[in-house]
């Protein structure tokens, strides 16, 4: 059984470590705001940007002018994976869940004889994937210095990945994030943006006439369009590490509560004994005499 001593100190280290998930939690729930708000905020663009793309692509699908951002290199070999997770932890299953899906995805690709590569983006995921298929890594973005992502930092990922295709190192490219919902609840999710995904049973726009014609904007669109899909998985995946991150430090801080209770117990029930046992003594020893 621990000593009074052994108690006591084990006490004041648990409220200390208690101290520091309330503070966390307290700073997660007031980043949660900012982030919670820019992700909503772009989801309306992202979704109207992508189903102009949509409506341009269903008029020129097929054609030997498309461009090569929608057409894709007609093939699907090889296979790109762009995984998105945070710089640190602490933050509940956010992170591994997000790798699950993609190592799922990754091991189904290579199952199927396809070439898999990935790109990671926060060191989270990057620590993860390296265990078992560090030898698919092919490249990282270190964002650790980035305290509020901006969408420059979504045009840099962008134009990397369009460099890459345009250098034909892979055929088909798919972002890996969390998508917000609440608080408790961050839907891990899987989307592919080059070559831009086409909705075959929307209706093509026949309302509009377009100068120059549809192949020329979407030569502009398109790269816009894969910006604007990074950009928006960046903020939702904000969004939902500081989400994770609050739930899981309240749930740390309720824990380090209740384990407080039990101790502060077991230490006056072990004082208590030795209270009771001094007495003995000292009544055993009056006794003697």
């Amino acid at each position: 059984m621990p000593s009074l001593k052994d108690l006591k100190n084990r006490i004041a280290s648990v409220k200390s470590t208690q101290k520091i998930t309330k503070a966390m939690q307290m700073v997660a729930a007031a980043k949660l705001r900012r982030a919670q708000d820019a992700a909503q905020d772009a989801r309306p663009y992202a979704e109207r940007m992508g189903a102009v793309i949509n409506g341009l692509a269903l008029s020129v699908q097929g054609s030997d002018s498309a461009p090569k951002l929608l057409s894709g290199t007609g093939s699907d070999k090889v296979h790109l994976l762009v995984v998105m997770t945070a710089e640190r932890g602490l933050c509940g299953g956010f992170n591994s869940s997000i790798v699950k899906r993609a190592r799922s995805e990754a091991n189904q690709l290579l199952a199927h004889g396809k070439t898999v590569k990935i790109l990671t983006v926060g060191r989270k995921g990057r620590d993860q994937l390296r265990r078992d298929l560090g030898d698919h890594l092919i490249g990282h973005v270190d964002l650790s210095d980035v305290k509020r992502v901006a969408y420059s930092n979504a045009r840099d990922i962008a134009d990397d990945l369009m460099a890459r295709f345009e250098a034909e190192e892979f055929d088909v490219a798919t972002l890996f994030y969390a998508r917000f919902k609440s608080v408790i609840s961050q839907i891990p999710t899987a989307q592919q943006v080059i070559p831009a995904p086409v909705d075959e049973e929307a209706e093509a726009s026949t309302l509009y006439d377009y100068e120059p014609s549809e192949e020329d904007i979407l030569a502009d669109l398109l790269p816009r369009g894969v910006a604007t899909q990074v950009f928006a998985a960046l903020l939702e995946n904000a969004a939902s590490e500081q989400g994770a991150r609050m739930s899981a430090m309240d749930s740390a801080t309720r824990n380090a509560g209740d384990m407080i209770d039990r101790l502060t117990i077991e230490y006056n029930r072990s004082r208590q004994a030795a209270i009771t046992k001094e007495l003995i003594e000292i009544i055993s020893g009056a006794e003697a005499l």
